[in-house]
């Protein structure tokens, strides 16, 4: 889902019904400021907003639209925890990280319905997200982590669903088990990505569209500025924060040996007939699932199921995206054999070896997160104000998710797709085998 500078986002449900929104004029000639944001998704106009409610000049260049990339095309669920939940971050981490990494994502969580009643952003937001075991191990797993975060951090929102409690919400017969976060919830990601940018240009930081970064030069030393390079001028600033996600690119090799890049696909039906909807999702959260290769899926306000399912190379989506994730929403609901799909679309994400975001620093005044795995609604927009943090001089929170370690992908850039395509069989393999 490659595009030129300047293109209008893809064609999804999500750009169909969109918020209005004006083009920004791109960067031209050359200027200077505080802190140069680079990427118009979740974690850049949050630090943009977030600098520049602290009184810091801002400038953010993008290089499409604000919300083009995964920002504006992604399923819009905004999850308790982190994709890897509580009992392997005991494991992997010890207790007391684990139990920062829990506060973060509750913070994260916080921070989007914040900004959205601070803001009154129109991003019809909706309460309920319930995950769901494809294996009965997998319910076990789940059923830990709600203990978890009862009996260490008083946490009791969660509700465990067993089979047929289940069964009776979604509508379909292919769980074991699952538990329901009333906190949580879904929204539209494209009009909350609007949103945030229009909170941004209100508190006064300067947004330009159509114009990619394409060389970053830190300070040589201490207190010395950074440049960020376009293709029609450039931008001298005190700090630059990096938050590209899966669109980094060649922007920094060093930052991209550490993550990888996959595409991700969904479609939009067409409206239910009244008791097919009346019969899906009936406690109208979003629902997603313990695949490997995640399904994810929530009802729109216009009675749509949008299904997220299928995984693929970045700029090389199927020529019939529409049957390739349709075969997968059949194996949940077979009884939507019959109802047309009026939409189907791609995006990119990027992941870690470890499932867990990728934030650090470059030199003395460059900044970065990214690698969220597929959790981004929340902790890409948390990111955003972490990295706002750390440029103002705290770093703690920042600190957290830094130093969670983060291996390099093996074989470089040469071996990037066999690598991703090697994940994807095994992955594939690993959910044939436990499949419904």
């Amino acid at each position: 889902m490659r595009a030129n500078p300047g293109q209008t986002h893809t064609q999804s449900f999500w750009a169909a019904t969109a918020n209005a929104s004006s083009d920004r004029p791109p960067l031209e000639g050359d200027r200077s400021c505080d802190v140069c944001v680079i990427g118009g998704g979740y974690t850049g106009l949050s630090a943009a907003l977030h600098l520049a409610e602290r009184g810091y000049e801002v400038v953010l260049l993008e290089a499409h639209r604000v919300g083009w990339g995964a920002s504006g095309r992604n399923g819009g669920q905004l999850g308790s925890a982190h994709t890897k939940l509580q009992p392997t971050l005991v494991e992997k981490y010890g207790t007391d990280t684990a139990r920062a990494l829990w506060d973060l994502a509750e913070d994260a969580k916080a921070l989007v319905k914040r900004l959205i009643d601070e803001h009154q952003i129109d991003c019809d937001y909706a309460p309920g997200n319930t995950a769901c075991a494809v294996t009965s191990s997998d319910f076990d797993y789940l059923c830990e982590h709600v203990d978890i975060a009862a009996r260490d951090y008083g946490y009791e929102a969660y509700e465990i669903l067993d089979r047929a409690e289940i069964a009776e919400i979604s509508g379909s017969v292919c769980y074991e088990g699952a538990i329901c976060d009333p906190t949580a919830g879904y929204l539209h990601p494209l009009n909350l990505s609007l949103g945030l940018a229009g909170a941004a240009e209100r508190a006064g930081a300067v947004l330009h569209e159509a114009s990619a970064a394409t060389d970053v030069v830190c300070g040589r030393s201490s207190g010395e500025l950074a440049e960020v390079k376009t293709a029609s001028g450039s931008v001298r600033a005190k700090y630059v924060v990096i938050g590209c996600n899966g669109y980094l690119e060649k922007l920094s090799p060093e930052i991209g040996t550490k993550v990888i890049a996959a595409d991700n696909y969904q479609l939009a039906t067409a409206p239910l007939p009244e008791d097919l909807y009346a019969r899906i999702i009936t406690n109208r959260s979003c629902l997603w699932d313990s695949h490997f290769q995640v399904y994810y899926y929530s009802l729109s306000p216009d009675r749509r199921l949008v299904f997220g399912g299928g995984v693929g190379f970045p700029g090389r989506e199927p020529s019939d995206m529409k049957s390739v994730v349709r075969e997968h929403m059949l194996k949940v609901y077979p009884q939507l054999a019959g109802v047309e799909i009026d939409y189907a679309w791609g995006g990119t994400l990027s992941i870690t070896l470890g499932h867990m975001p990728d934030f650090g620093r470059l030199g003395d005044n460059v900044f970065y997160a990214l690698g969220y795995t597929g959790h981004g609604v929340g902790l890409a927009t948390l990111g955003g104000q972490l990295l706002a943090d750390v440029v103002a001089g705290t770093a703690e929170r920042f600190d957290v998710l830094a130093g969670i370690p983060q291996k390099k992908f093996p074989g470089g850039a040469a071996l990037r797709i066999p690598t991703l395509a090697l994940g994807f069989f095994y992955y594939w393999l690993r959910d044939r085998l436990r499949d419904f």
